[in-house]
């Protein structure tokens, strides 16, 4: 192994140049520092994750052991591109995965996760793990969906596999927060040096604490309703056991029952990554499950359904319109609502031969004074509804109407020669005819009488 692949010490340093990267949360476990940065290596961007390992000395022993998690490859594990042993600031260097942690894609509630898009994650998880346990690493020790990364073709990779083995060589020790113990096996809580090195059977557990979590689609124990700290208490100092509750509504059958299997209590009860494995062959029919193929049949979905959506759409647009129109043509009269509809400007037009009609209730103020707010708008929104069908019928215009006033012209904006002062005069005798029989419903013996003022000329 090469220098530059083993170590980017100060002779590599102008090769990796680092960049914070805000918008992906690539956090992983909280000994490296919650601390993660993108970088270009050579050219190409990668992940740093800074160690929490004070006065850092690549010894012979660690290099070895860096070696071999270097030398570890597979699909579904994200790869050491290297190593920078500075003395303060040690870090791994990992190959750069656009899509970030499993954790950002269960809570992003933009992205669609159909159940053969959690399985094919899934998939990956469980063959990534599989290769570790059988590997001279042997287990993972830390496995939360924060450190499973998705690279830009939907692949799931496991990520800070061998930082365990990294820190007990430095003689440094993890310190947890209660939300980072939360994919922690209980026998782990219970002892703190199996939490600082890992089993292979804790990464069962946490394997199905990861299941529940894109199941779901929530994190980890949400169904129980309690604080972190609260559940790492519960998990452990039992009983009761706590365990996450998934429904048949959310899994398969199969796949409820493999997780239960996995958090099971007794570490010896646990299945073998190498049963889970066999168990989702079953699941899958022996077929490996392929992301292209999900997102493709997803496709397919998508286009059968485009055709009654974009119809129901297009419904939903010209229903909207029709409401825009209504409101446009109160407002205004319909030959300056149709000019501005077309973009086109409206000319200032001067009307001669025109009759405006004015009209209020006499006494409002009184009658206001002696109802609630509520009782005023009912009393003027059935008046105001008897107008308006009165209007209808004839050759009028309603311009405006501002509390109990109400204003009305002929003549406009259609010119109607001389009939304006003929249709203005008889509706004016309509109006005061219905309001001799108009109720008012708080107050029923009180009478609306209705004070008309006309105005007509050239």
């Amino acid at each position: 192994m090469t220098k530059s692949r083993a170590t980017l010490d100060k002779d590599n340093a102008p090769d990796l140049i680092r960049g914070s990267d805000p918008n992906r949360s690539m956090a992983s476990i909280h000994e490296l520092s919650d601390f993660t940065e993108t970088a270009r290596l050579n050219g190409d961007l990668v992940h740093v994750k800074e160690l929490n390992i004070k006065n850092f000395e690549m010894k012979s022993k660690l290099l070895t052991f860096i070696r071999m998690c270097r030398d570890l490859r597979h699909e579904n594990l994200n790869p050491y591109m290297g190593f920078l042993a500075d003395p303060t600031h040690p870090c791994i260097v990992m190959e750069y995965c656009s899509r970030g942690s499993l954790n950002d894609i269960v809570h992003n509630e933009d992205f669609k996760l159909d159940w053969d898009f959690k399985l094919s994650l899934l998939t990956d998880l469980v063959r990534g793990i599989r290769y570790l346990h059988s590997s001279a690493l042997k287990f993972h020790g830390h496995l939360t969906s924060k450190n499973c990364v998705i690279d830009s073709r939907f692949v799931l990779k496991i990520t800070d596999y061998g930082v365990n083995g990294i820190m007990e060589r430095c003689k440094a020790l993890f310190v947890f927060e209660a939300k980072d113990l939360l994919w922690s096996a209980p026998e782990m809580l219970r002892d703190e040096l199996l939490l600082q090195k890992g089993t292979e059977k804790a990464d069962i557990y946490s394997m199905s604490i990861i299941f529940q979590e894109v199941a779901l689609r929530t994190d980890p124990y949400s169904t129980t309703g309690l604080p972190p700290e609260e559940v790492v208490k519960k998990l452990k100092k039992p009983p009761p056991l706590i365990r996450p509750s998934v429904t048949p509504q959310a899994a398969p059958p199969q796949f409820i029952q493999i997780m239960k299997q996995c958090w099971a209590e007794a570490p010896e009860m646990r299945p073998s990554i190498d049963d889970v494995y066999d168990q989702f062959k079953k699941i899958t029919g022996g077929k490996k499950a392929n992301i292209v193929d999900t997102m493709f049949k997803m496709l397919e979905k998508y286009s059968t359904d485009l055709e009654d959506i974009v119809a129901e759409r297009t419904t939903q647009l010209e229903e909207e319109k029709k409401k825009t129109d209504q409101l446009l043509y109160r407002m205004l009269p319909p030959t300056v609502a149709d000019n501005l509809k077309l973009g086109r400007s409206v000319a200032a037009e001067s009307f001669e031969d025109v009759t405006i009609y004015f009209s209020d209730i006499v006494g409002f103020t009184t009658i206001s004074a002696m109802s609630t707010p509520m009782q005023v708008v009912d009393l003027l929104n059935d008046l105001y509804t008897m107008f308006d069908a009165t209007i209808d019928n004839h050759d009028v215009y309603k311009v405006e109407t501002i509390g109990d006033a109400y204003m009305v012209v002929s003549g406009l904006p259609v010119r109607n020669g001389n009939r304006h002062a003929g249709e203005i005069g008889t509706m004016a005798l309509v109006l005061l005819s219905q309001c001799g029989k108009f109720t008012i419903r708080h107050m029923p013996e009180v009478p609306l009488r209705l004070r008309i003022g006309l105005h007509t000329g050239n």
